[in-house]
């Protein structure tokens, strides 16, 4: 059985049992008023304890026109920033950001093929590669108050004063994007930086549409007004009952999370959309994963790609036209097809939908806190002094690659390809495991090959193959890294940390990058196994050495 619901330019086509299992939900939808609910701001959709912070964050449901007074006029303030910056010679554009922001900036920016340098890391190798080219035609965007982006912020501050900037001229190479009457809006007034007001009934999970993201965009010169044309065809069918492709995946979605596939897994098949599916996975992740319940999303590399094979507790997802699978299993899963505008708004509508389905909040984040509590006791940086983070020896060290687990957690393991096999069979029935790498996205991009191996390695050691996610360290934790804490408590952790040859010190912090971001690792893994997760970090004396002998351990 194919239902295919198209209007706005979308089309999402389920397929086989999820068919019979989404229709029961749509009706009950359609029956309770939802569309017409949402679609009018509704917050008491998710029940009575959400609805003071829901009554907060509906703002994004008005984006696709909101959004233009700000990002798509010609006398608005990003363009009339994007003139000023242009005509001084700014025209390489580095985002300081977080979580869904970074993400979404980044896929309108990859899909348009311009470019933008998105920074959501403290990894010192990362961070010093911007640093050491084109200063001079660099302007720093910063949006939101994490960690990274206020680190990055001093960083870049300093930056720009030994390169001779001073006064207004340094002040200037800064824009902030925030809440008129923030904390960060007030900086941004007081030292004289440009200033970009932000919407303040959005938040940055739900927000791709918003100036959040898209002004860091439209400086790197992405088409603002493209992208809201986009979402506004398909505006128009959100209240509709039927012929609404976001309510019938948002059905999708809410019946998998209610019955036993509750993992998402995520290929692009020819869609061109260069990095939606992973902007997707922070708002699947975040969203839905908290109380016990969620779908883990599990973004892979493509469909032929180990892990996307179907099995009995994932619900496939395909962005862009679904191939031709022969076999048992071909008519089962979701495809989704459309612009990326569209797609913005098409996947925060079916989440938040989802989110009514199972019976969750998808605006609040109970659980992440915790990682960034366990950071900043480690920072301490209320007593001036610099982490203290207690060692222990490893369990094991071969080569340049050293094993770190709780005491008998190997379980005798001589040799790396026995530690990563013991991990595999670790995983909890019915689990999962994420593969955390506080890396060098760039420079050492080859550990995001390990998901598929690790993946592949798991159906030879395991009777059922469990799903293998990867996530860059901390993006992941303003991603899924709510999911890891708030959903089912059935994922193993892989942590991967490396060695740091040239560190980067924090102005007017008694920490370096690497330092915090070894104190992220290390905040995040006392949480993971505080909640009885098995959890192991290898650390990489050298890192491209210690990848290399990754990869031949799993080969």
């Amino acid at each position: 059985m194919t239902s295919v619901v198209t209007a706005g330019g979308i089309s999402v086509t389920i397929r086989g049992a999820v068919v019979d299992e989404g229709e029961t939900v749509l009706d009950r939808l359609v029956s309770d008023g939802v569309p017409g609910s949402l679609a009018s701001r509704s917050a008491k959709l998710w029940g009575p304890d959400a609805a003071p912070l829901a009554a907060r964050r509906l703002g994004w449901l008005d984006l696709p026109e909101a959004s233009r007074s700000t990002v798509d006029r010609p006398a608005g303030p990003a363009a009339a920033l994007l003139r000023e910056t242009r005509a001084a010679g700014l025209d390489r554009i580095v985002l300081a950001a977080a979580g869904g922001t970074a993400l979404a900036a980044e896929a309108m920016c990859r899909t348009a093929g311009v470019r933008l340098t998105v920074l959501d890391t403290t990894d010192p190798h990362e961070v010093g590669r911007v640093l050491a080219a084109d200063l001079d035609r660099t302007l720093v965007v910063v949006v939101g108050e994490s960690v990274e982006a206020e680190s990055l912020r001093r960083v870049f501050g300093r930056a720009f004063a030994e390169a001779g900037l001073k006064g207004a001229e340094l002040a200037r190479r800064f824009v902030i994007v925030a809440e008129e009457g923030s904390a960060l809006a007030r900086t941004a007034g007081d030292v004289g930086h440009h200033l970009v007001p932000a919407e303040p009934d959005v938040d940055d999970r739900f927000g791709a549409l918003g100036v959040r993201s898209l002004a860091p965009a439209v400086l790197a010169g992405a088409d603002a007004g493209a992208l809201l044309d986009e979402a506004s065809g398909l505006a128009a069918a959100l209240r509709q009952p039927y012929d609404n492709p976001a309510l019938a995946l948002g059905a999708a979605l809410g019946s998998s999370a209610l019955g036993v596939r509750d993992k998402l897994v995520i290929a692009d098949h020819g869609s061109g959309l260069d990095g939606l599916a992973g902007w997707a996975e922070q708002l699947v992740g975040g969203a839905l994963g908290k109380d016990g319940k969620g779908l883990l999303p599990v973004v892979v590399e493509g469909v032929d790609a180990p892990g996307f094979a179907l099995a009995g507790d994932l619900r496939r997802v395909i962005l862009g036209r679904r191939p031709d699978e022969p076999g048992p299993g071909r008519e089962a899963g979701v495809s989704v097809a459309g612009p990326l505008g569209a797609q913005f708004l098409l996947w925060e509508y079916a989440v938040a939908v989802a989110a009514r389905v199972i019976g969750v909040n998808p605006f609040d984040e109970p659980d992440t806190g915790q990682s960034r509590e366990s950071t900043a006791a480690l920072l301490r940086s209320e007593e001036g002094t610099a982490p203290t983070v207690v060692r222990r020896p490893p369990e094991l060290v071969e080569g340049a690659v050293e094993v770190h687990a709780p005491e008998d957690a190997l379980r005798g393991a001589k040799t790396l390809t026995e530690a990563l096999e013991t991990v595999l069979a670790d995983v909890p029935g019915g689990g999962y495991l994420a593969v955390l790498a506080y890396l060098d996205r760039s420079g050492d991009a080859a550990a995001a090959g390990l998901r598929p191996l690790l993946a592949a390695r798991g159906g030879e050691v395991r009777r059922t193959p469990a799903p293998v996610t990867f996530g860059w360290g901390p993006r992941y934790l303003h991603a899924a890294g709510q999911y890891h804490k708030g959903g089912p408590l059935n994922g193993a952790f892989l942590q991967i940390t490396g060695a740091v040859t040239t560190d980067v010190p924090v102005p007017g912090k008694p920490y370096t990058l690497g330092e915090l971001q070894l104190a992220q690792a290390f905040g995040d893994l006392r949480v993971l196994r505080s909640l009885g997760r098995p959890a192991v970090r290898l650390h990489l004396r050298d890192r491209a050495e210690g990848l290399a002998q990754l990869t031949a351990a799993l080969g």
